[in-house]
């Protein structure tokens, strides 16, 4: 993979994005990239977790690299393809068969706050970067995949806040809305959410994604469409 990087560190599969010239956005072959490793920690056998997040201190993603696909980069055939690549993405993560965790050691914006929210757990730097949906502001409207992926955790007055509005949240900001669940300086944060990836790679795997299951039942639905199956492991 070009783009980022899975290696599996003490029973903790952890996937470094590494595009940090491209601040990580997302075209046809970084998706296609997450979806690989995706199907890497699925298949495992055995109990793990997933840790997402980057080398690049002033931002985990931008979401879609829009150059690429605005900017007559991108062909015909791959804009057609693009967003259905999205959806197959965010449900893939939001569906994934282990615990799954994202460091956010920068600012996360637009598509890469979405893949953020389909993350069951999410940790911020608490110094600096931000987190915004601002799809109101470049004419992108949310898709109903995405739709159904964000209103799994975040409050209607949360949701309207952040969609119709487009402004960005720091750290603390988001804790005190409940969009992240933990904040860490910039010095201990990839430490700290190592260290609470590992502890949720001991949950039973099974048991985990079964509780999941029953938490996300309508964004497992789509998993058919996009032919997952089999999603819990032993």
């Amino acid at each position: 993979m070009s783009t980022m990087n899975l290696e599996l560190r003490d029973g903790v599969h952890v996937l470094t994005l590494t595009n940090n010239a491209e601040e990580n956005t997302f075209t046809l072959d970084v998706l296609n990239e997450y979806l690989e490793a995706f199907k890497q920690v699925e298949e495992y056998k055995g109990n793990t977790s997933l840790l997402i997040t980057c080398e690049d201190p002033k931002t985990f993603t931008n979401g879609i690299n829009l150059k690429w696909y605005m900017g007559g980069i991108a062909s015909a055939e791959e804009r057609e393809a693009f967003p259905d690549r999205i959806d197959k993405v965010l449900v893939q993560l939001a569906t994934l068969n282990c615990p799954t965790v994202v460091c956010m050691n920068g600012n996360t914006y637009a598509g890469g706050a979405i893949l953020a929210s389909s993350a069951d757990f999410r940790i911020m730097r608490s110094d600096r970067g931000r987190l915004c949906f601002p799809e109101v502001n470049i004419n992108i409207p949310f898709r109903p995949k995405m739709h159904t992926i964000l209103d799994m955790y975040y409050n209607q007055q949360v949701l309207k806040e952040m969609m119709l509005l487009g402004v960005p949240k720091t750290g603390q900001e988001c804790l005190d809305a409940g969009i992240v669940d933990y904040l860490h300086p910039l010095e201990t944060l990839q430490e700290e959410a190592f260290k609470f990836a590992k502890t949720l790679k001991t949950k039973n795997r099974g048991t985990y994604t079964t509780i999941k299951h029953g938490l996300r039942h309508k964004v497992f639905a789509y998993r058919d469409e996009y032919g997952f199956t089999n999603y819990v492991q032993e």
